[in-house]
């Protein structure tokens, strides 16, 4: 066999063994679009659909495992007609329906699988196990789940980004992170991971990113 006809390895950083993923936002397109026209379609302040399903005390402990999931939803469909002073459809749902999988991350997670370990950490209902394994069928693809309404605990605090890493038997230091807020960035920076702000909505090109770490998933 000639030089140049020798199989090409993908270079991998010796640093990274694991990289750790967001569901909603990098596995998961969110649709902000939506929510944003289902706010302008019904008169709503903006941010309205997002912010009574989502920033509430409810989904804070909803997210941490304390309440019932069905009742979150129905407090934070009045919380939009309170808003709006007149009955409205169920539009976190329409906003729900609109969203999907994000495939050229799920094409970068199968590619990624080996050499890293990947896994979900994500701020999520105890649905999302669920979800994952029933509805959208891609449990199979990670190492680990973690969801933090089943470890009563939540981004950003630190014990849950070190859970994560101490699941795949890897060092923080070793971890790569992905999410789509700033502030989960920083917090897994201070425990000791790299981490990197990806936005779907803005074009962002995540296996360019995780390249620009040494991360080179397979061909």
């Amino acid at each position: 066999m000639a030089p140049t006809d020798l199989p090409v390895r993908p270079m991998t950083s010796p640093g990274i063994e694991a990289v750790i993923l967001d569901f909603g936002g990098v596995l998961w397109d969110m649709r902000w679009d939506v929510a944003s026209a289902l706010d302008a379609d019904h008169g709503l302040p903006r941010s309205s659909v997002f912010e009574t399903l989502y920033r509430t005390d409810t989904w804070r402990e909803i997210e941490r495992g304390v309440g019932d999931p069905a009742e979150w939803r129905e407090s934070a469909h009045r919380a939009l007609e309170a808003r709006a002073s007149r009955p409205l459809p169920r539009l976190h749902d329409r906003w729900r329906e609109a969203q999907h999988a994000i495939e050229p991350t799920l094409a970068l997670v199968r590619a990624l699988r080996p050499p890293y370990k990947v896994s979900i950490l994500s701020n999520a209902d105890a649905t999302l196990r669920h979800r994952l394994e029933r509805e959208i069928r891609i449990d199979d693809l990670f190492d680990d789940i973690v969801c933090s309404a089943e470890v009563g605990m939540a981004k950003p605090e630190p014990a849950i980004f070190r859970l994560a890493a101490d699941r795949l038997r890897v060092p923080p230091s070793r971890c790569v992170f992905v999410d789509d807020w700033d502030e989960n960035i920083a917090a897994a920076e201070r425990v000791g991971m790299r981490a990197i702000l990806f936005r779907v909505d803005r074009g962002d090109d995540l296996r360019a990113r995780l390249g620009a770490l040494g991360v080179a998933p397979a061909a």
